[in-house]
């Protein structure tokens, strides 16, 4: 039924569609104005309970939100440095970082030892001495840089207690990891890149953790053995540095402990322990309470993301929220009044929503509004909140409520004054059932002129990872998709079961099998799509970069019977091939699953391949390596198959902003033109 209802919606709007214009080239790439969308305000946070922050230019100014009234904010506080620094840290310096106290300045030099500097002397310690080629003090390995503490810590890794007395950080021995060589081509004779990168069943870096009293300059270990195959996640102080939280998992990450540390003797008690069947996710925060007695955390052992309240000792009070349907994240914690403000994707999975709920789990409120998806800022004492919101049809808007939901004033709206005068794509959000009960959220885009009689070619953007979906009702405008639209392509994004919408429990499907469920779920997809008439059988396109470059030549090959076109850009195309702590953490060991990796693989399949798969990569990705796309390649050459292969020379994992992306979009669009639209490709639009 909503899918009839959407094509009526269509069909009644021909009309009006045929009343507006088309965007210009010039209009959707070239930034000549058309007054359809406009910029909202910058609000980048709250003064206090009663200012938020708004930037105009260069001045910032503190916003009353009962009156609107607009006063100069001067930034006070934060950290200091008085003297510049003279001698030290030197150009080498790296991730610079200032004690609470503004004392301080805390940084690792050449990627290997650890160094302080007195802020107001200039005078330099130096805190570790036996970094080297393969020790790095403060430095994380490549590994945990990638897949645990996360490329925005630039490899930073060491954290300053509040009270400014301990600088925590963490010691790696990639001495057994093996070596990967990435051959840059420049110059006359080229050079090498030797990468420590531990592949599937490898040894990792070894990892301390290790607590430095700033003022003696001792350090302390963390009570661990320094030999052991585990795993240490992004650690925690405790708002009065009394101890240092750290998580632990062991190699096959599924058992998550949350630990505290004394950072005078390095002694450990274990706090918390969960354990699942499948895999256990890293904390990415723990919240204290106010009253320093209590802490909540997240976890998704019932299968469902929630929040759960403990005592400092780990003890669980109970859960703060449940039922089916995920948490997001937490935006205050009200100790005083007993509340907990959260983000969830409730209401509908595809959307985020605020909402309120006291400590105990009873009263839970929805605060936001309207079928839409709500980006919120909350006040320092949750008296208030600013909402971005939207949806797809809806170009995002900015609201202030009160702590009760209640609408104050409008702020902003994104929808420009000509909107209504051009013929912006229509986007609708469906839901596709399977077999085994799923529901599957999936996008559509239409083409401008569309026509209900004719079948479209389609194009499929997807990623495909576990809890990484790509389906939103939230706004979404690119010049590039606009552009396709006019030209008669249907565009369209799908989430299969382990994407996030369906949980811990959609997840789990994927353990020890990736490839299948989201191959088997997009098919599901594309074949509805067919039987609704919507789509040209002979003309099923699908892309995707890194987890999606790897679903894409998948599908090309084991899914060659559903798609028919494929740009597969810097894929995992052999599981094997990738890094250990993100592939064993559903994969587990090659030793301990070879059926799973051996069924996974794009090269078992090399033989299916009938349609047309372009293969793209970077001759020096560091986190995807060529060596991928090039077994592959090796692979269906021997098959004596066709297929064409890009290389991006010096690329890394992706292609940024830099011309190689320009020369990617332009390809991508020439593939586009020639085999799906079947029209000249205009090249001066791409240029």
């Amino acid at each position: 039924m909503q899918f009839r209802i959407s094509v009526l919606f269509l069909l009644l709007n021909g009309a009006s569609y045929a009343q507006k214009q088309p965007f210009t080239a010039a209009q959707l790439f070239k930034n000549e104005k058309t007054n359809t969308l406009q910029t909202l305000p910058a609000i980048k946070g709250w003064a206090d309970d009663a200012h938020y922050l708004l930037t105009k230019g260069e001045k910032t100014y503190a916003v009353d939100v009962k009156t609107g009234q607009e006063s100069e904010h001067k930034e006070t506080g934060g950290w200091v440095m008085y003297p510049p620094l003279s001698a030290s840290p030197d150009e080498k310096g790296q991730n610079l970082t200032g004690s609470p106290n503004g004392k301080w300045l805390a940084y690792t030099r050449d990627s290997k030892n650890l160094y302080l500097t007195d802020s107001k002397t200039g005078q330099e310690k130096q805190l570790t001495t036996d970094g080297s080629e393969t020790v790095y003090n403060g430095y994380a390995a490549w590994l945990y840089w990638e897949e645990v503490l996360g490329r925005a810590t630039q490899h930073k890794a060491f954290w300053w207690s509040p009270d400014s007395k301990y600088l925590a950080f963490m010691r790696f021995d990639e001495g057994k990891v093996p070596v990967f060589p990435i051959a840059g081509a420049t110059g006359q004779h080229g050079y090498l890149e030797s990468q420590r990168y531990p592949k599937p069943g490898d040894s990792n870096p070894l990892v301390k953790m290790g607590v430095v009293d700033v003022a003696t300059g001792k350090t302390v270990w963390a009570d661990y053995d320094a030999n052991a195959d585990h795993y240490f996640g992004t650690p925690f102080w405790t708002p009065d540095s009394k101890a240092l939280w750290m998580q632990w998992k062991n190699r096959g990450q599924d058992n998550l402990k949350l630990v505290a540390i004394d950072p005078a003797t390095g002694s450990k008690t274990e706090l918390v322990s969960e354990t699942q069947k499948t895999w256990v996710d890293w904390l990415t925060t723990v919240h204290f309470l106010s009253d320093g007695k209590q802490f909540i955390r997240m976890s998704d052992a019932s299968g469902w993301m929630h929040l759960y309240l403990h005592t400092m000792d780990g003890k669980l009070k109970n859960p703060v929220t449940s039922g089916d349907y995920t948490v997001t994240g937490v935006s205050l914690v009200d100790a005083k009044n007993g509340l907990v403000y959260f983000t969830a994707r409730k209401e509908n999975s595809a959307r985020t929503d605020l909402y309120k709920v006291k400590l105990d789990g009873k009263g839970l409120q929805r605060l936001t509004f309207g079928e839409f998806s709500h980006q919120v800022q909350v006040s320092p004492g949750g008296s208030h909140f600013i909402t971005t919101y939207s949806n797809l049809q809806t170009p995002p808007k900015m609201a202030l409520l009160d702590k009760n939901g209640k609408l104050i004033r409008e702020l902003g709206d994104a929808r420009g004054a000509d909107f209504d005068k051009f013929t912006v794509a229509k986007t609708e959000l469906v839901r596709v059932p399977t077999t085994d009960g799923f529901q599957l959220p999936m996008t559509i885009k239409y083409p401008t002129n569309f026509d209900p009689n004719k079948r479209y070619p389609v194009l499929i953007s997807i990623y495909g990872g576990p809890n990484a979906g790509s389906v939103y009702d939230r706004w979404s405008y690119t010049p590039a998709a606009q552009w396709y639209a006019q030209d008669g392509l249907l565009q369209v994004a799908i989430d299969h079961r382990a994407s996030g919408h369906f949980g811990k429990t959609g997840q789990n499907f994927m353990h020890r099998n990736l490839g299948k469920w989201e191959l088997d779920d997009y098919s599901t997809a594309v074949k509805w799509l067919i039987d609704k008439g919507l789509v040209d059988s002979k003309k099923v396109a699908i892309t995707g970069g890194s987890y999606g470059g790897y679903v894409t030549a998948l599908a090309l090959t084991r899914g060659a019977d559903v798609f028919t076109h494929g740009i597969a850009n810097f894929g995992v195309m052999d599981w094997q091939l990738y890094d250990t702590e993100y592939t064993e953490r559903f994969m587990d060991t090659p030793a301990e699953n070879p059926e799973g990796y051996k069924v996974s693989s794009v090269l078992q399949y090399a033989d299916r391949l009938k349609g047309t798969l372009r293969i793209v990569h970077g001759t020096m990705d560091d986190n995807v390596h060529m060596q991928n796309s090039v077994q592959l390649v090796d692979k269906l050459e021997t098959l004596n198959k066709h297929f064409e292969f890009m290389i991006y020379p010096g690329a890394r994992h992706g292609f940024g902003t830099t011309g190689k992306a320009k020369h990617a979009q332009a390809e991508t669009a020439r593939f586009i033109y020639r085999y799906l639209l079947e029209k000249p490709f205009p090249a001066e639009v791409w240029e």
